[in-house]
């Protein structure tokens, strides 16, 4: 999976801490931190914009409407 082996490269390895109670959930979130950093750097789709934008419209339409 490309995905996988690219959060690997962006996770930094920390040492394990038994003591938080949590064992390896403590790495695992670690590295969904660190996949979702990356995901959220990333830009909105021209079509998802091109959507909400035509989304919007409507809703403007039908308030314009129902007054």
């Amino acid at each position: 999976m490309k995905d996988k082996s690219k959060m690997n490269e962006m996770s930094v390895p920390r040492p394990r801490r038994t003591q938080d109670g949590l064992g390896p959930n403590t790495d695992i979130g670690a590295k969904l931190r660190a996949f979702y950093g990356s995901v959220e750097d990333q830009p909105i789709p021209d079509k998802l914009l091109d959507l909400l934008e035509k989304l919007d419209q409507v809703e403007r339409a039908a308030k314009q409407k129902g007054n």
